[in-house]
């Protein structure tokens, strides 16, 4: 039985310097849309983050944004917050994250900067410590993440990554392939990956 029923997608805020990562970013929202999945995402309006809220919203698909008030206008716009499925607003970022671990049953990191990588190798950790098996997925467009990669394969072979095989990121080099690889990855998940309750609160 899968176990996959809802995506989150890290990103960024703004569009890049590459048309290239919009049309990612477009083009894994239709795709999570489409399997008949959710979009868990950071609520922004703009940037990649915006291009796929849209695209899954376009596509029919359900989008949950969780956002920190702070950041509803500096990231986003009322009117197209209006717009989302679901809306979420926190008091900070740390319920942000909180909130998108708990609706999210996978996560993938499409390009994005400094936000993007905190979020992506907090996920990471949890999954080191053992706290879930939700599937991981960098969407290397254009290689983007090869030097993340590099790093990460560096950190190991120095020996500072002991739990090597509880870290499995996927890398995926074509936004429409994200999909199926996460359904595939969901499908041979052999434990619940809700997490340990007791320790997700103390996060």
């Amino acid at each position: 039985m899968n176990t996959i029923r809802s995506v989150c997608v890290y990103c960024g805020s703004s569009p890049g310097r590459s048309d290239v990562y919009m049309k990612a970013g477009h083009t894994l929202g239709r795709s999570i849309a489409e399997a008949g999945l959710r979009l868990v995402y950071g609520g922004g309006t703009k940037g990649i983050m915006g291009a796929v809220a849209d695209s899954a919203m376009r596509a029919g698909g359900k989008v949950t944004g969780i956002i920190p008030r702070f950041l509803v206008n500096r990231e986003a716009t009322e009117p197209a917050l209006g717009k989302l499925d679901e809306l979420v607003i926190t008091e900070d970022m740390h319920q942000r994250k909180h909130t998108m671990f708990e609706k999210s049953d996978a996560f993938v990191a499409l390009p994005g900067g400094i936000g993007t990588v905190e979020e992506i190798v907090e996920i990471m950790t949890w999954a080191q410590l053992g706290h879930h098996r939700k599937p991981i997925v960098f969407a290397n467009i254009e290689g983007f993440w090869d030097p993340m990669m590099t790093l990460i394969d560096h950190m190991r072979a120095e020996g500072f990554v002991h739990t090597s095989h509880l870290v499995r990121p996927l890398v995926i080099s074509r936004a429409e392939a994200v999909v199926a690889a996460l359904l595939t990855e969901g499908a041979s998940v052999d434990a619940p990956t809700e997490g340990v309750q007791s320790v997700i609160e103390k996060m």
